[in-house]
């Protein structure tokens, strides 16, 4: 037996393991666009006799020997009750405005369909897999009733990442599924009810005294809350004091749905339903909980979970069967359910099977619903395990289904896209990422100078709000709304300040949510068919070069040109120097530095050539030839050719270049060097040592996509 410090002491080391796997994994599934919940459920699982109690029993008996079980119980039991009020806290009633009929039309029928198939389930499941001790009503009940969950945090994660919030798809999918929620959870509370008194008619009285406390908390309850958030009103803070009156309670509603007869989760879920969705107090409260809830107590919930989960109890074929079974059953029911009330409800065909796969995500929710279960004994430890691998299935499956049968290309405006027109003349686009509005003007106006009025050009500034990594408050549909919002003014009030009104019908901002702002940023570019990427950097101290993360990402996995710009205080775009040594970046810098000479009438651009042993005009590619030749010789007397000397001191002879310049366009070395996350030894050193204004470009493939060959002729061109 052990003594209570050694107790503390092993149920602290079997945290501290607890908490890095399960970060470790969930930022694995999170690389694999899984929600991190998956990865911390698969987490759990591992450390438990599925696989850890396998491969090693002796270790896995030695981190969660018995004695700390109850401990592990008693916290995992605290992060449901606190996360069951998070879930309560964001159903915000936003969710339930419009549509509302459809709404309950769809929840209610992908309810019933699902939870009916498992009743016929459990014909077949209930003498072969339950215990003998519990009732078939009870049996079925909870079947169906895990077989109808859809996971409410989960589902608005995933339409957050997908920015599918302020879409009809989204909004309806976040309608269904709060409604989902609360009639799914009022079945669970019914099957609790029935498995305690045995009987239909013995839960009656639970079911009245239910009642009376939701009619108690919707009222009383309710404008006690109001009086607090009145309070958070007039003091704008968040005192201690009012925390703890909060989470108080909390505890105490859930103790009393407890002593009522149903569960303390429902009592948590109620409290924070009942709160008052006032923006500040709502967003401030959940700030202060969910990190401590889902870094510390969930990740225990679920290892806790993963100690119950024996997928060595499907140890036969016939099992494994039975639990292809449970997975159909569970999917089909759902999808089907939702499909087709969704197309009697009028939604077209692509919409209605996207919004089935949204509802069929369980995830957490469907894993709280087993606990209890298996807690009341009325499913077994091997009905257990096939139901978390069906929770798993269903929540994976998720995103990689909606993405074909809803592609992003077709999210970005709910609608798809319209073909353009064969005889108009191709845009060049350029895509700006905008991180900070007020520190990136410069950013901004030089792709306005790129992209100029005389050819067909679009810039597109691009603000990613960036999403945690995690699927709490912080990024739910309403908080991400709230966030673009912000952003949506600051970049609003930058393009007013900076833009001629000529310009004005060639920016289309894009203001989007995500998880990962590089990857998304390069994503944007493929489907909006962006031809270049401008990105601002700033130049690091003495010679350490690196990149920064998300650069050097967007360099990395960007299919599409980038230019790297480093701003030295660029005041204006007189004097342009681009260094040309004949290969594809360099054709690309120069291509670039043409489009600014065409756009500014008084600009002139030095080209330095690097090649000593041949004329200047003969080291252009020919493609370069093609578009100088085609330039109206107003622009082309304002090419002036120079000749590097010494090659081999390239870097020297181009940064005494830069003083006399107010922009420098250099393409990287063919050494590019992202392995080691740096510009490359030619590009690093000049990125550090240019006296001007750098652009760096880098061309994403060989094949040629100059699209200056429509260059007008105009002599008088404007600029920004």
């Amino acid at each position: 037996m052990m003594n209570p410090t050694e107790i503390v002491i092993h149920v602290l080391e079997a945290i501290l393991i607890v908490i890095g796997l399960s970060r470790l994994v969930g930022y694995g599934f999170d690389r694999l666009k899984q929600p991190l919940v998956i990865g911390e459920i698969v987490a759990g699982i591992m450390l438990g006799p599925s696989l850890l109690g396998w491969l090693a029993p002796s270790w896995q008996m030695g981190l969660f020997p018995p004695e700390i079980l109850p401990a592990l119980n008693v916290l995992s039991q605290i992060g449901l009750i606190f996360f069951m009020f998070l879930i309560g806290l964001e159903l915000n009633p936003k969710y339930l405005r419009g549509n509302l009929d459809i709404a309950i039309l769809i929840s209610h029928v992908s309810i019933l369909v699902p939870f009916s198939l498992g009743n016929l389930l459990a014909l077949l499941l209930y003498p072969l897999v339950s215990n003998g001790d519990v009732t078939f009503t009870a049996f079925a009940l909870f079947l169906g009733a895990s077989m109808s969950i859809t996971a409410f945090p989960v589902l608005a994660r995933i339409i957050t990442e997908n920015n599918l919030q302020s879409s009809r798809l989204g909004t309806l999918a976040l309608t269904c599924a709060a409604v989902d929620d609360v009639t799914a959870w009022c079945v669970l509370a019914m099957a609790i009810a029935v498995t305690r008194t045995n009987s239909m008619v013995g839960a009656i009285p639970t079911f009245g005294w239910s009642l009376l406390y939701i009619a108690f908390m919707v009222t009383v309850g309710q404008r006690f809350l109001k009086m607090l958030a009145k309070y958070y009103d007039r003091t704008k803070q968040l005192p201690q004091l009012l925390v703890a009156v909060i989470y108080a309670g909390v505890v105490t509603s859930a103790l009393i749905t407890e002593v009522i007869g149903i569960h303390f989760i429902f009592g948590a879920f109620l409290f924070g339903a009942v709160m008052p969705k006032n923006a500040g107090l709502t967003r401030e409260l959940a700030e202060k909980t969910e990190d401590f809830v889902l870094v510390f107590l969930l990740p225990v919930f679920f290892a806790y979970s993963g100690l119950k989960t024996q997928i060595g109890l499907l140890n036969t074929p016939d099992k494994w069967i039975l639990c292809g079974a449970v997975i159909g059953v569970a999917i089909i029911g759902k999808y089907v359910g939702t499909y087709v009330a969704a197309r009697q409800s009028g939604i077209n065909n692509r919409e209605a099977s996207a919004l089935g796969w949204l509802m069929n995500t369980r995830g957490l929710t469907e894993l709280i619903v087993l606990n209890i279960g298996l807690e009341l004994k009325v499913i077994s430890p091997l009905l257990f395990t096939m139901l978390v691998i069906m929770a798993l299935v269903t929540t994976f499956m998720t995103s990689p289904l909606l993405e074909w049968v809803y592609p992003k290309r077709l999210i970005r405006l709910d609608v798809v896209e319209p073909e353009v027109e064969p005889d108009r003349q191709p845009v060049y686009r350029i895509l700006v990422p905008v991180a900070n509005p007020k520190s990136q003007k410069g950013l901004l106006k030089l792709a306005l100078a790129i992209s100029g009025t005389q050819t067909p050009a679009s810039v597109t500034p691009l603000s990613l709000v960036e999403l945690q990594e995690d699927y709490g408050f912080a990024s739910t549909p309403v908080e991400a709304n709230r966030l673009i919002a912000q952003q949506q003014a600051r970049l609003q009030e930058l393009i007013q300040t900076i833009t001629p009104p000529d310009f004005q019908q060639r920016i289309h901002p894009i203001i989007e949510a995500s998880a990962d702002v590089a990857r998304k940023t390069a994503e944007i570019a493929e489907l909006e068919q962006m031809n270049l990427i401008i990105v601002g950097w700033h130049r690091p101290a003495l010679d350490k070069n690196r990149l920064g993360g998300r650069v050097g990402k967007i360099l990395s996995i960007a299919r599409t040109d980038v230019a790297v710009f480093v701003d030295k205080g660029i005041q204006q775009l007189d004097n342009l120097l681009v260094p040309y040594a004949t290969n594809i970046h360099d054709d690309l810098a120069l291509e670039v530095a043409l489009r600014l000479l065409v756009n500014l009438e008084q600009a002139k651009l030095t080209v330095l050539h690097v090649n000593s042993n041949s004329q200047p005009t003969a080291t252009f590619s020919r493609e370069i030839r093609d578009l100088v030749a085609q330039l109206p010789q107003t622009v082309r007397d304002r090419i002036i050719p120079a000749t590097c000397v010494d090659s081999n001191s390239a870097v020297s002879v181009i940064v005494d270049h830069s003083s006399r310049a107010d922009l420098t366009i250099a393409g990287t070395s063919r050494a590019w060097g992202l392995e080691r996350q740096t510009l490359g030894r030619y590009t690093d050193a000049l990125a550090n040592q240019c006296q001007s204004s750098l652009l760096i470009m880098r061309k994403y493939s060989q094949v040629s996509s100059l699209h200056l060959k429509t260059v007008l002729s105009q002599d008088q061109p404007t600029s920004p």
